[in-house]
């Protein structure tokens, strides 16, 4: 699976920032200075204020529509994002696109896929949401197959058939029987498939990043994401919303500040190192969802969904590894192709 166009190696993003913010991160022509440990620093950065993202979700989930937290989660995503194209003045331009359809073809399946992982967050332990959400760079590999029609040989398909072994592992304390006829715990079960459905949701919204960022910046991606989504989650408030509390206010409002914050931090880590550099610490979100999911909600992961997240990620980064060996055997090959000047 090659890299994204736009800076993100195949949708190698954690669970949550895979809710809805499958954006591109498209490096600009302008030289910045290289600065590796700087990269890496904002890049974990991300990682973490998209958990606390997915952790604020968890909070405020049982208690309002998915839809009503859908939309604070996308309209306030707009604040820091407002500064950020102020300060890059940016804001004039940024609602310029001549892919009007490909943005509505995003902005659809990216909101299916924040619906789903809301889903899961809130039926799940964080810890659980996240590892299943890590299925998505693996189905990317399969619709970048079939749709992009880029070439996949023998060792990425072994990966991502590997990769779907851990799936299936992390599923099975979810979707068993006795769990699905537990009244008690049928939620989690409904959590699973939706963290699934989720992780599929975003590897198509990454397909379609993909074709945007050609032509596409980065803000305007994200500008429309967060300002179509907002619509769409403002219809629900047909089925009724419930009013919040001060606190819940915050928390909501909270979820999309996060939302903002990591992007921002996403997009300038990929100004500082490259990609094959930074993909790896998308997983880190594992180590910020252990972490927070055991000391706000007391979750503490099974055996077997730990073994199945360790193969998941396992295959992922052998699919990255493999990415960054075939990129260097192309530019080889174009050096070698390119013809020289007397």
């Amino acid at each position: 699976m090659a890299p994204s166009q736009c800076g993100i190696p195949a949708s190698f993003c954690l669970a949550s920032q895979r809710i809805g913010c499958m954006v591109a991160v498209r490096v600009s022509h302008i030289s910045f200075p290289v600065n590796p440990l700087l990269g890496i620093s904002l890049k974990v950065a991300s990682t973490l204020v998209f958990s606390m993202m997915g952790a604020s979700i968890k909070l405020v989930g049982s208690r309002y529509p998915t839809g009503e937290i859908m939309f604070f989660r996308a309209f306030f995503t707009l604040i820091p994002l407002t500064i950020w194209l102020a300060w890059r003045r940016e804001i004039r331009t940024v609602h310029r696109t001549t892919h009007f359809f490909g943005h509505v073809r995003r902005n659809i399946v990216g909101a299916a896929g924040m619906f789903f992982g809301f889903v899961g967050l809130t039926n799940l332990p964080l810890p659980d949401a996240t590892a299943i959400g890590y299925a998505g760079p693996l189905l990317t590999v399969v619709f970048a197959a079939v749709l992009l029609k880029e070439v996949v040989r023998l060792y990425r398909w072994s990966a991502v058939l590997i990769g779907f072994v851990g799936v299936v592992l992390m599923l099975i304390p979810h979707i068993s029987l006795s769990i699905i006829a537990d009244a008690r715990q049928g939620g989690q079960a409904l959590g699973a498939l939706a963290s699934l459905a989720g992780a599929a949701c975003s590897a198509f919204a990454v397909i379609e990043v993909r074709r945007l960022s050609q032509s596409e910046s980065t803000a305007t991606i994200v500008f429309y994401f967060s300002t179509v989504c907002s619509a769409l989650a403002l219809l629900s408030l047909y089925w009724g919303w419930a009013m919040p509390s001060l606190p819940d206010l915050a928390i909501l409002i909270a979820t999309g500040i996060f939302g903002g914050m990591g992007q921002i931090l996403l997009t300038a880590s990929y100004r500082h190192a490259g990609v094959s550099v930074l993909a790896p610490f998308d997983y880190t979100s594992m180590i910020w969802a252990l972490a927070l999911g055991y000391f706000m909600f007391g979750d503490k992961p099974l055996q077997i969904v730990l073994a199945g997240a360790a193969v998941v990620i396992s295959a992922g980064l052998f699919v990255i590894w493999r990415e960054q060996q075939l990129g260097l055997v192309r530019r080889v090959e174009e050096k070698i192709a390119r013809p020289r000047v007397a």
